[in-house]
């Protein structure tokens, strides 16, 4: 008798069985539905565009963090606010006039307070604009309006083009300022 290792061949040429003998091939079309996603609660998940207009329905605040090229300041703060506070509020970043890439020290003074904004890129205020925010961060020096939101002004120094130093202390900065509006929120509710 030969051990059992596993890797046992089913009786048909090619066929592989898992250490549990299930067989592996695809399982089959889809079990969904298509004619329940037309149904009243089973719409489809909005996409694009759409999903980041759509208003929370879980009661958190809209908050929209925005800087000048949403390359440093606006990024660390929208991962400061997605790390810490995502219980009461949901975040975007955006720039005034927003740059090409985010600054690499702001992705690596991030890394090292253990956040990661991988798929993260800079934003303008034109493609969030029709969106509704409870609250705009307006750290840019420059007025930013949007219709029915509240408008905080942060200041906060511009790292860009500065040392790993200077974007530390920024990234300490709004760590506090972040944690201070979160609390502020959980207060509220």
């Amino acid at each position: 008798m030969v051990p059992d290792d596993g890797n046992r061949r089913d009786d048909k040429p090619g066929g592989v069985k898992s250490p549990r003998g299930e067989r592996h091939r695809l399982r089959g079309p889809s079990r969904i539905d298509p004619t329940k996603l037309s149904q009243p609660g089973h719409a489809p998940p909005p996409v694009g565009a759409a999903a980041l207009a759509a208003k929370p329905a879980t009661g958190k605040k809209r908050v929209l963090f925005v800087c000048i090229g949403n390359s440093c300041r606006s990024q660390m703060a929208e991962a400061f606010a997605k790390a810490y506070g995502s219980d009461v509020m949901e975040v975007q970043s955006a720039g005034v006039s927003p740059a090409t890439t985010i600054s690499p020290l702001t992705r690596h003074t991030l890394a090292e307070r253990n956040l990661s904004i991988d798929g993260h890129f800079p934003k303008g205020l034109d493609l969030i604009r029709s969106q509704p925010f409870d609250m705009v961060v307006n750290m840019s020096g420059i007025p930013v309006v949007l219709p029915g939101a509240r408008i905080l002004d942060w200041v906060v120094p511009d790292p860009i083009g500065q040392r790993d130093e200077v974007y530390r202390a920024v990234a300490t900065q709004l760590e506090g300022l972040v944690m201070r509006l979160i609390l502020e929120l959980r207060t509220e509710r």
